[in-house]
């Protein structure tokens, strides 16, 4: 059994947001490249397995400017889908775990047996730390439709085009481009909320994700315009969850949904602190599901 070395980089300046660490969607497209290079390396293919349903994102310790980042990949056949494959992304000089991914796959229930031989030299446990904790495992938000979130109460949040620069070597819009649309808008949402961006300024408070699921129903292309309609789905002592829903603009074709736990935290000693009472109450009435 053996996990394999698949991304070494570094946080460049640019890539970080107000928070001073790095920005959600560069963990994703470091994420993204190191999972190229894995089914380089090991011979997986959507021929064998299927499409990805879905890319969930734990968040362990921040990463900020100057930091090395390495990712280690492997399969676990003990994750939470029939064929799941670990990312492991840590900082190169400590050896810290920043963030893991799960990639889940859902392959013939006849192939399991096959994949198991034909993967076993990449093959390890999956870690403890990887594991959904806020998050359900399976892919969540598919079935729905724009009016349909609109008429719930979600609002929209962003609007945008998929550009050239958007797209990978598959010619679809990656995971970066995905969360760049909500991590734009996402400060709109917070604003639907007592703690909006005059609250946040006052108290030395920032907005943090910790774990976040990409399911991806239909592919984006470069021209394609997209619309983000966002909801709220639960409330926690000091987390909330929220989903975004991206869709192709001229059909109303839902492309993914982002399930995110966010909270809040103090810039100063980078910790979170609960939801203010008044905070818990407003989202509680805008739950969607």
């Amino acid at each position: 059994m053996t996990i394999q070395a698949t991304l070494f980089s570094f946080v460049n300046r640019w890539e970080c947001d107000e928070n001073d660490h790095l920005n959600v969607q560069f963990y994703f497209s470091r994420f993204e490249e190191a999972d190229r290079q894995f089914r380089l390396m090991c011979g997986l293919s959507e021929t064998l397995v299927g499409a990805r349903r879905v890319r969930h994102v734990r968040y362990h310790k921040e990463l900020r400017t100057g930091d090395l980042i390495t990712i280690h990949s492997s399969v676990a056949f003990d994750g939470p889908h029939m064929l799941t494959v670990v990312h492991e992304m840590r900082d190169g000089s400590t050896g810290a775990l920043a963030a893991t991914a799960l990639d889940g796959y859902e392959p013939s229930p006849n192939s399991a047996k096959s994949l198991r031989q034909r993967f076993k030299d990449y093959q390890t446990p999956m870690i403890a730390e990887a594991a959904p904790r806020g998050v359900q495992s399976g892919p969540s938000g598919i079935r729905t439709s724009l009016q349909g979130l609109l008429n719930q109460g979600s609002e929209v949040c962003f609007r945008g085009t998929v550009m050239p620069r958007d797209v990978g070597p598959d010619g679809k819009a990656d995971d970066q481009y995905a969360l760049a649309c909500c991590t734009d808008g996402v400060a709109h949402v917070w604003q639907r909320t007592p703690m909006n961006y005059a609250y946040l300024l006052e108290h030395g408070f920032g907005r943090v994700a910790v774990e976040m699921k990409l399911t991806w129903s239909t592919p984006l292309k470069s021209g394609d315009a997209v619309v983000v309609a966002t909801g709220f789905t639960h409330v926690g002592k000091s987390t909330f969850n929220m989903r975004h829903h991206i869709f192709e603009s001229r059909t109303a074709r839902l492309a993914a949904t982002l399930d995110v736990v966010a909270l809040t935290m103090d810039l100063s000693s980078r910790s979170s602190v609960d939801l203010p009472e008044e905070a818990h109450g407003a989202i509680s009435k805008m739950l969607i599901d």
